[in-house]
């Protein structure tokens, strides 16, 4: 049987997403990656270069599946939001790593930071393009669709982030039926803030 590199490939990079949501970069192993993926050892180096590159590699691509899978529209917001927390309630290794990202890289750069931030500019960019803020003027506009999209993010990613604070402040212990009335909690929420920022626009138009 021949050898499918692509495959392995897979394999290795599906075992790390596993490992580094576990551990972290510093806790993680190559061996128990290389284990977990029916790898050799030598093909992650082969392939990523390393420990450290794998990890940024793994974390990019994370972000960019919840950036393809979902999107924020400004004109239906509750909806999108809703969405949004679904895709993180379904994947929340992305939490974990970004979380381990945080703790381990400190106020230095991250692996892919200047690829990552081109990616958020897109996304402000569309929700400027789809009229957030359109009684502004630039820079004013772009700013605004930044805080809107960090504020609507971190709405949703701290459910996840932080599960025993959801435990203990929420005094739940179901943790299904507490998400379920979060999920609504943050959608109403947002769509009585976008109410609100559609009211001061009007008064200022």
């Amino acid at each position: 049987m021949s050898y499918d590199a692509e495959a392995t490939r897979r394999r290795i990079f599906a075992a790390a997403i596993d490992e580094f949501a576990a551990h972290g970069l510093a806790g993680a192993r190559v061996e128990r990656i290389a284990a977990a993926a029916k790898a050799n050892k030598q093909a992650i180096y082969l392939y990523f270069g390393g420990k450290d590159k794998l990890f940024g590699a793994v974390v990019r691509a994370k972000v960019d599946e919840v950036c393809h899978s979902s999107s924020i529209d400004p004109n239906a917001l509750g909806e999108s939001v809703g969405q949004l927390f679904d895709w993180y309630q379904e994947h929340p290794e992305l939490i974990r790593l970004l979380l381990w990202e945080a703790l381990e890289s400190g106020p230095g750069a991250v692996p892919g930071e200047d690829e990552r931030r081109a990616a958020y500019r897109d996304n402000v960019r569309d929700l400027v393009g789809a009229g957030v803020a359109a009684h502004l003027d630039e820079p004013a506009r772009t700013r605004a669709a930044q805080d809107w999209m960090f504020t609507l993010l971190g709405l949703v990613a701290w459910n996840f982030a932080v599960p025993q604070l959801c435990r203990l402040v929420l005094d739940e212990d179901d943790e299904r039926t507490a998400l379920a009335r979060r999920r609504s909690a943050v959608v109403g929420a947002v769509r009585a803030l976008a109410a609100q920022r559609l009211e001061e626009a009007s008064g200022q138009g």
